[in-house]
């Protein structure tokens, strides 16, 4: 028996209609590239999004073509993400970390119809036009008579936009219509695309809103540093439109002192951004003997939560949450969300607990497998494959005719993990990282987390390295602030917060460790870098 309810899509344009009725004065903040501040509110952003959707549907966009965007996290990417998917239309983030080759890769492989990018990243999309076939039109995310000398013959978005009816006639179709597309970072390999539905879209937006989720409220201020094409900025774009919170776009402006002037000015209580951003911010404001403003919490993701940054963002009364996902899975799987009263307690007796990836959110579900597919138990000591499933979570890749599931279903992360009584997750490592030592698995996060505490220490990368006994051993490779500190009193700190097992073998310092498009070690760069390096131990 099928119950009896309207059988109502849901579609992104949903979101924009209820963030229109019931938050038309709130504001969004963008630093422009072009230089200066905007400032607009949702109903003017609604009017706006409208004119958008008109010109593309001149530019002969429609159901299902994709279009490129290459952009800094501004209003008009806002206006691009809800005007696409309004229409029926994939918008495609392109990350232009990736470099010209990989970028190139993934604007063929989509299939672009029409490329909009900034004035930053014109010398790319000019480089890269010849050989993306499948593109018709170029438009530069500035205002009229400001576009970039080019061969390009773009249009300015403005002058796009400008004239067209301020009102859409949004059309209804399929939730399981795609409306994003992100491609994965291509660290091992050539880069994956993963295709959204406004379904997998719209429900995890609801679930992120839930307070024991993100933990964002209707009076938070936000701030999403974290890239819009970086998993479509973990969602945000559509959460606080749910909310209606004020939101502020931080442009190219991502060093320290460009985001403290966000912050304070603008009044931000929640920010959202990878490790590396939160380092420097730090750097910036003990420098500088500043403070934070309002800011209350900083959602890290895209790598480990350290214990330095806890401890550095604790001084100022900030809280670090943190927060694990793929590009697979649109992306959030868990939030390491604090129970009632845990900042009563000192900060040396919360350390365990935040350095944790936290609990499932609603209709996730997680299990960890061994080598043969046998699911363990989540005692907090068994470690394994770490594997998920759910509404929001890919079955195949952009353009393969193979699933990208287990026979029973389930997506492997490539993650290996202990999942604890509490249900908390706590990543370990890679699968492709892992050290494995005399039989033993050793964390390369638990060693670059104890290196990430000494002073000296700006970033670290735990390697696996041969030796004719243990088969690997750690080699801790390090960028100093100091050229000069001691490589053997780092080593013997670090040795001193791990397990016997963990100890690393020997400490290596480089001028700089290579970082990837998403804010992640390269760790294959460092291994070419280290080809022939030996242990001292394995000599």
């Amino acid at each position: 028996m099928l119950g009896l309810m309207q059988d109502v899509p849901l579609l992104l344009t949903d979101i924009l209609r209820h963030a229109l009725r019931n938050a038309p004065e709130q504001q969004i903040v963008t630093r422009l590239v072009e230089g200066g501040m905007h400032r607009y509110t949702y109903r003017d952003a609604g009017k706006r999004i409208a004119q958008l959707a008109h010109a593309l549907t001149e530019m002969g966009i429609g159901m299902g073509d994709r279009v490129g965007v290459i952009g800094w996290n501004t209003h008009r990417q806002l206006e691009l993400y809800y005007a696409l998917a309004g229409i029926g239309a994939v918008c495609h983030t392109i990350n232009p970390r990736l470099g010209p080759e990989n970028a190139g890769y993934v604007m063929a492989h989509a299939g672009d119809k029409a490329v909009f990018y900034d004035a930053t990243f014109a010398p790319l999309a000019a480089g890269l036009s010849p050989y993306l076939k499948s593109v018709e039109h170029y438009v530069e995310l500035c205002p009229e008579g400001q576009t970039s000398q080019n061969d390009l013959k773009a249009k300015s978005y403005e002058a796009l936009i400008a004239g067209k009816p301020e009102e859409f006639n949004w059309p209804s179709f399929d939730e399981n219509t795609a409306c994003a597309m992100c491609y994965t970072s291509g660290t091992t390999g050539k880069p994956k695309g993963v295709l959204y539905s406004h379904r997998a879209l719209v429900l995890q937006s609801l679930v992120s809103c839930l307070p024991t989720s993100l933990g964002c409220q209707q009076d938070d201020v936000c701030l999403p540093v974290v890239p819009m094409f970086h998993v479509n900025a973990w969602g945000i774009p559509y959460g606080a439109l749910l909310l209606g919170m004020k939101l502020v776009m931080p442009g190219p402006g991502l060093d320290g002192a460009s985001l403290h002037e966000l912050i304070v000015k603008e009044g931000v209580t929640y920010a959202l951004g990878v490790p590396t951003v939160w380092l420097n911010l730090l750097a910036y404001v003990e420098e500088n003997n500043l403070d934070f403003g309002k800011l209350k919490y900083s959602l890290i993701g895209g790598s480990a939560l350290t214990e330095y940054l806890i401890r550095g963002y604790d001084k100022y009364g900030v809280r670090c949450r943190q927060g694990w996902g793929m590009t697979e899975m649109s992306p959030i799987g868990t939030v390491n969300m604090e129970p009632p009263g845990f900042y009563d307690k000192p900060v040396d007796e919360r350390i365990e607990f935040m350095l944790r990836q936290g609990k499932p959110v609603p209709f996730v579900d997680m299990r960890i497998v061994n080598e043969k597919g046998e699911v363990l138990p989540h005692d907090g000591k068994a470690e394994g494959h770490l594997q998920v499933r759910g509404p929001w979570i890919i079955k195949a890749y952009y353009g393969s005719e193979e699933s990208a599931l287990t026979k029973d279903g389930w997506f492997d992360t490539g993650d290996v993990a202990v999942i604890h009584p509490n249900g908390q997750m706590q990543i370990t490592d890679r699968a492709k990282d892992v050290i494995k030592s005399g039989g033993e698995w050793i964390s390369s996060i638990d060693i670059e987390n104890a290196a990430l505490n000494h002073p000296e220490v700006v970033q670290a990368a735990a390697l696996g390295m041969p030796h004719p006994k243990w088969d690997e051993r750690p080699l801790l490779v390090v960028q100093l602030k100091n050229k000069d500190a001691d490589l053997n009193e780092i080593k013997e700190f670090v040795n001193k917060q791990l397990p016997k097992i963990s100890h690393v073998d020997d400490v290596v310092a480089v001028d700089e460790i290579p970082i990837g498009a998403t804010g992640k070690v390269l760790k294959t760069k460092l291994r070419e870098m280290l080809k022939d390096y030996v242990l001292p131990t394995a000599s």
